[in-house]
């Protein structure tokens, strides 16, 4: 048994109510057959290059930028079709757009990276196009198969994207106040994982049958896969994109210009040669830098800990 949290007002816009629901899972509820039947894409989804790289903290703005523009293409398609299909009886009871939709907020984040005219600047990459050609193929043709577009995209978002919202932040050195991450933030969901719960339960709740519900399953594949090529697309753009700082540590000693509060390499050579001045002038370094801080915390806490141990 499962405590749900079923929510009663909430896909008109109002605001949550949420009511405790007693809700057993079967092995033959939509969410379930989903979680199964992706679990394999899944897997290879966040084992390729891209997004081991980001989690990491290894990532190139251009990148970070090109993946927001990609993200924006494929929710605008995606919601216009949810639109387009709010009371089609198989999409109504997920249709949460205030608590879901997300080309809003990627606008605006697209409007942080390339200013007021960032419709001029960005286009839509081909692997992406062919994520967005699908979404309206199957909301135009099989509005139903939306569900699975939907569950891939929503459901992934307030699980590892709020990971990657953290990573993000650190890495590319943004505002605290969330300029440029709108996209990872659901103001309007109060627990991520009550919301979650309700969604599959809504999901659980569609009346489809067994050859219905493995349509939905091959279809939330083929989204893996279009989310995967478009990965891998961002990869090959990547091998040709040059940026200073790659990820969110000390950069490498070639992109420093020999400033010893950049680079450790060129730090350590220096103090090599150079005798006290220059290591007085690294130890300095390293403290103006958030790691070396932190190491220095750590280093005097644990001569600290020595001392209270030797004196005991």
């Amino acid at each position: 048994m499962s405590a749900e949290k079923m929510e009663t007002n909430v896909s008109n816009g109002a605001g949550p109510v949420y009511e405790e629901k007693e809700d057993t899972l079967s092995p033959e509820d939509l969410s379930e057959l989903l979680a199964a039947g992706t679990k394999e894409v899944h897997e290879k989804a966040e084992n390729t290059q891209f997004v081991k790289d980001f989690l990491r903290g290894r990532i190139r703005k251009e990148l970070f930028k090109l993946g927001a523009v990609a993200l924006y293409y494929t929710y605008t398609a995606m919601e216009e079709e949810i639109e387009r299909n709010k009371d089609h009886p198989h999409f109504a009871p997920l249709y949460f757009p205030v608590e879901l939709h997300r080309h809003e907020a990627l606008a605006r984040d697209l409007e942080y990276f390339y200013g007021p005219d960032w419709q001029s600047q960005i286009s839509c990459s081909p692997a992406t196009q062919q994520y967005v050609d699908r979404i309206h193929q199957v909301g135009q043709e099989d509005p139903v198969l939306l569900v699975a577009h939907a569950y891939t995209r929503y459901m992934g978002d307030l699980s590892g994207g709020q990971v990657l919202r953290k990573v993000a932040q650190r890495a590319l050195k943004l505002p605290a106040t969330g300029e440029g991450l709108e996209f990872y933030q659901f103001d309007a969901v109060h627990s991520a994982k009550a919301f979650k719960q309700l969604y599959r339960s809504r999901m659980n709740e569609l009346e489809l049958d067994t050859e219905m519900k493995q349509k939905l399953v091959v279809e939330a594949v083929k989204a893996f896969q279009f989310n995967m090529e478009v990965f891998e697309e961002l990869e090959e753009i990547g091998k040709s994109i040059q940026e200073d700082v790659l990820d969110a540590g000390m950069p490498v000693h070639g992109a420093a210009g020999g400033d010893i509060s950049k680079c450790p390499y060129y730090a350590a050579q220096m103090v090599a040669s150079g005798g006290t001045a220059y290591a007085c002038q690294l130890a300095m370094a390293v403290l103006r830098h958030p790691t070396g801080q932190v190491l220095f915390a750590t280093w005097v806490a644990a001569l600290a800990g020595l001392a209270a141990w030797y004196f005991m």
